[in-house]
């Protein structure tokens, strides 16, 4: 496939095509199986890919001609101007080669995990090659608990469309960066059913201090959204690393989290949120075998 790279064909290398979020999750899908560490497999759509979807529905210009118009200072005029951008790329088409490739490698990860159209998460990457000092984590969109083929590729274009989300817009232009020297990979990804669960970010050392002999795990009941946009309080552990090399479960801090909602899966809005209970508030939502 000319437009498509499967995460044991990425590595930190690929940011240039496929943006540093997919870069990163090949380098984790390849290299951390013999840890016993599980990654779910996906894919990812390239850069070219991007460029294919702008070219064939001619927006570049478009697209430049409403960036005129923006004042970042001004919010009705960042937001009525991207509004349109994002429209215009809604209302655009897929290429043709785009869809047949997309749909053929999501059927290879419907038989590669022996179900008919399994659940997926798909995401924005941004890429950018010449920008190395830009960082566009969490500036686009992400979609949780897609399901079937027409639902993929509905939310395959939402994320080339959040490329031009009203935030992106304003770093980009803040920085002074061209809007056409970055471009869109898409990741999709089985997803893990961590809304009946836990889910959490692990650092590997402490945020605050800087200090290198911890490690520091945030963990939250649900899928790991919440987490993400700091929209829950969550539980906050941490491992001293010397002793835990040699062989001792030495947790030298926890502390308990609020946890007020849990992300889930629905079945026509794709996530909702829930109110935990007074149980799971008041206990941390990974054991301590769990966080060792």
């Amino acid at each position: 496939m000319k437009y498509i790279r499967f995460f044991d064909t990425i590595s930190i290398s690929d940011v240039p095509i496929v943006g540093g979020k997919n870069a990163s999750l090949g380098e984790m899908y390849s290299n951390l199986q013999s840890f016993d560490i599980d990654v779910p497999n996906g894919f990812a759509t390239t850069s070219d890919a991007y460029w294919l979807f702008i070219e064939e529905n001619k927006l570049k210009n478009k697209i430049k001609k409403l960036i005129q118009k923006i004042d970042t200072n001004d919010i009705t005029s960042l937001e009525t101007n991207g509004l349109k951008i994002r429209n215009l790329m809604l209302k655009a088409k897929l290429p043709k080669i785009l869809k047949e490739e997309i749909l053929l490698a999501y059927q290879m990860l419907c038989k590669q995990y022996e179900s008919e159209n399994i659940d997926v998460a798909v995401r924005s990457s941004a890429t950018a090659e010449d920008l190395p000092d830009a960082s566009f984590a969490g500036q686009q969109d992400s979609f949780l608990n897609v399901h079937g083929e027409q639902e993929l590729l509905k939310y395959a274009q939402h994320c080339f469309a959040s490329l031009f989300n009203n935030r992106a817009i304003s770093y980009r232009q803040s920085r002074g960066y061209s809007h056409f020297d970055v471009a869109l990979s898409i990741g999709i990804q089985k997803m893990v059913r961590s809304d009946n669960s836990s889910s959490g970010i692990m650092f590997t050392l402490d945020t605050e201090s800087g200090c290198e002999n911890v490690v520091m795990i945030n963990s939250i009941y649900g899928l790991g959204e919440n987490i993400v946009g700091g929209k829950v309080n969550p539980d906050e552990f941490y491992v001293f690393k010397p002793t835990l090399k040699q062989g001792f479960k030495t947790i030298i801090k926890k502390e308990l989290g609020s946890k007020k909602k849990r992300l889930i899966y629905a079945n026509k809005k794709r996530t909702k949120n829930v109110p935990t209970t007074k149980e799971e508030r008041n206990n941390f939502s990974l054991n301590d075998e769990e966080v060792i």
